[in-house]
C-alpha cells in the first residue's frame, strides 16, 4: 500500500461549501492528484475537548455546525461512513506515545471535515473521522500527537488537519475579495518562514512573538491542527504549500501538502 500523503487545509467560511473561487478551484486540482485513501482522518479545529476523542461510529452524523447561512448548504448532504476499527487503532497509536483518547460513537463530523471533503471527495464513500482538540494540551505536545498518527499514512490513511493559520471572526470583513489586513499577510508570511525553517518553538508560540499574532490568532483552535500536521512528516519531509489566499480579509487560507 502506497504512504499516503497529509494536509493541512484553510476551510475558512462555509460559503466555500458552494462557492467557486481559487480557493475551492485548488482544491479540486489537488484531489486529481491524491490517491483514493482507505480512510480519512481530520484533525478539527470545530471539536475542542477537555480530552483528545475520536468519532467512532460506523454512520456518523452530519453535522451543521454553522448558523446564519442560505439555506442551501443545510440541504448539502455528506454522508460518509465512519470507521470503528481505524478508531481504535488510532487510539491506540495515541496510547502507545502517551495521550490517552476516548472513542466517541455519538459526535458526528462537522464542517470542518466535510466542507473539504465535498470538494476533494465528493461521492463520500471513503471512511472519515474526526480527532478533537484537547483544550488542556501544551502547543508544543501537537507535534507529537501528529507524529503518533503518522503511522496511518503507511496504512492508506490520508490525515488533514482543518483550520487556518489567520482566522480572526472579529474582523471579518462581509466581502469574500476584501483587502486582507497588513497583520493578516505578515503573520501568514511568518508562518510559512517559520515552517521552511522548522522553528517549531516559534511554531508553537502562535507562531512567532510578534504583535500580528494577538490579531491573527485571537484563539487557538483553528491553528492547533496546523501543528499536528507538521509533525505528521517524516524525517527529511517539508511541506510545501498548494494554495495561498485571504478570504474576508481576516482569515489566511493557506494549504500545505506533506509527501
Amino acid at each position: 500500500m502506497n504512504k499516503m500523503p497529509s494536509l493541512f487545509i484553510g476551510h475558512g467560511s462555509p460559503m466555500n461549501i458552494v462557492e467557486k473561487n481559487s480557493y475551492t478551484e485548488a482544491l479540486a486540482a489537488l484531489a486529481a492528484t491524491l490517491p483514493k485513501p482507505r480512510a480519512i482522518l481530520v484533525v478539527s479545529a470545530h471539536w475542542v475537548a477537555p480530552e483528545i476523542r475520536i468519532t467512532s461510529s460506523p454512520r456518523p452524523a452530519q453535522i451543521y455546525d454553522f448558523f446564519g447561512f442560505p439555506d442551501e448548504l443545510y440541504k448539502i448532504g455528506y454522508a460518509a461512513p465512519g470507521s470503528p476499527e481505524l478508531a481504535s487503532r488510532t487510539a491506540s497509536l495515541l496510547a502507545r506515545a502517551g495521550f490517552p483518547s476516548k472513542e466517541d460513537p455519538n459526535r458526528g463530523i462537522d464542517h470542518a471535515a466535510w466542507a473539504v471533503l465535498t470538494h476533494l471527495y465528493p461521492e463520500a464513500d471513503i471512511p472519515v473521522l474526526e480527532l478533537s482538540l484537547d483544550y488542556r494540551l501544551k502547543p508544543l505536545r501537537w507535534f507529537e500527537v501528529g507524529a503518533a498518527l503518522s503511522a496511518l499514512r503507511e496504512e492508506g490513511v490520508l490525515l488533514i488537519g482543518s483550520g487556518n493559520i489567520v482566522h480572526n471572526l472579529y474582523r471579518f470583513e462581509m466581502a469574500t475579495d476584501a483587502k486582507p489586513y497588513p497583520w493578516a499577510i505578515k503573520f501568514n508570511a511568518a508562518v510559512k518562514q517559520a515552517i521552511a525553517s522548522d522553528e517549531r518553538e516559534k511554531l508553537a508560540s502562535f507562531a512567532l512573538p510578534v504583535d500580528e499574532s494577538r490579531d491573527a490568532v485571537p484563539t487557538p483552535e483553528h491553528y492547533v491542527p496546523l501543528l499536528a500536521f507538521l509533525g505528521m512528516a517524516a524525517e527529511g519531509e517539508k511541506a510545501s504549500v498548494f494554495h495561498e489566499s485571504f478570504q474576508n480579509a481576516s482569515i489566511a487560507m493557506t494549504g500545505f501538502i506533506i509527501g
